[in-house]
């Protein structure tokens, strides 16, 4: 028993000796750490360009310089935060840069810049390059129209009653006239629909080019609605009237009446008259051929698939 005692406190004064060199040996990493940060060193970083205040009507082209390479002098402790966040430097258009020709040049003295980026703890020794050209463009504002991408199929018996509807219909595009004067519009994300038998209303994102930060869209994103119906397909007997019929020659032709088919939702079906459609034959198409070509001119607009029966007018020129 007394052999275990004593050897539990040689154990315990030798874990006591093992955790003061510990402490000992830590607080002399520390006091060399920050002896070691206390001095000044110089070194040479690159920092990125903010640019403030650029002019609304003007955008900052991606070709202009977007680093200065400076060479400072200060203690350690302020080399941290230089290595643990990206350094930056400000350049106000509004009182750093004059404009010259079609560029925007900035040129700062050393001392400048120490005032106004550095505190007193910063010593800046060499700035490269001591000029920066910003190559700059007139901002366009431009309406492009949106183009639907979709592959939509119906139920057998319905259909869209109407146009499909997007909102909105066109965005504005601003940016470089040089970059926004190539766009003539934007394409949505394309859907896929099948078996519909129900009004659509959906949410579409639009294709916008990436990784180009100087043109902005006034959208991301449009809906899309459609009317859908049950239709119906109908028929109906259209007068046919010949034009362009050389002055003082008398024609027959035959049939008088062509067949008109057409697709029509049911709520429409008993609005639609044969008043509303036009079918014409046009003399100057003849071609010395012995029969007339008959054309759909006019119909419904709320019609879908409007067609003739008839393909050939017969015709005889009379006394």
């Amino acid at each position: 028993m007394i052999k275990k005692v004593k050897s539990e406190i040689l154990a315990s004064i030798k874990n006591r000796k093992i955790n003061v060199f510990i402490l000992f040996l830590l607080s002399a990493f520390v006091i060399l750490i920050f002896t070691k940060l206390s001095k000044e060193y110089t070194n040479t970083l690159a920092f990125t360009i903010l640019k403030i205040n650029v002019p609304q009507e003007n955008v900052i082209l991606n070709d202009s310089n977007m680093q200065l390479r400076i060479t400072l002098k200060t203690h350690g402790f302020k080399w941290l935060n230089y290595y643990f966040k990206n350094p930056s430097i400000s350049i106000d258009f509004d009182k750093d840069v004059y404009q010259k020709d079609s560029v925007f040049v900035w040129s700062q003295t050393k001392s400048y810049i120490n005032n106004t980026q550095f505190d007193k703890h910063v010593e800046i020794l060499n700035i490269t390059p001591d000029t920066l050209v910003f190559n700059y463009d007139t901002n366009l504002i431009k309406t492009v129209p949106v183009v639907l991408r979709s592959d939509i199929k119906f139920s057998a018996g319905f259909d869209a009653s109407e146009n499909f509807i997007l909102e909105p219909d066109s965005i504005q595009v601003i940016g470089p006239k040089v970059s926004v004067a190539k766009i003539k519009n934007v394409e949505t994300d394309s859907i896929i629909l099948t078996e519909i038998r129900a009004d659509i209303q959906e949410i579409l994102r639009l294709k916008l080019p990436e990784n180009n930060q100087q043109i902005t869209f006034s959208e991301n994103e449009i809906s899309l609605r459609g009317k859908v119906e049950k239709f119906t397909e109908g028929t109906l007997k259209v007068p046919v009237s010949v034009i362009n019929v050389p002055k003082g020659m008398h024609l027959k032709y035959f049939p008088k009446e062509v067949s008109v088919s057409f697709y029509v939702s049911l709520s429409n079906f008993n609005s639609i008259e044969s008043k509303n459609f036009k079918v014409e034959c046009d003399y100057n198409k003849v071609n010395n051929s012995s029969f007339l070509i008959p054309e759909l001119i006019a119909f419904p607009e709320n019609v879908k698939n409007a067609k003739i029966s008839h393909k050939r007018i017969e015709f005889i020129i009379s006394e």
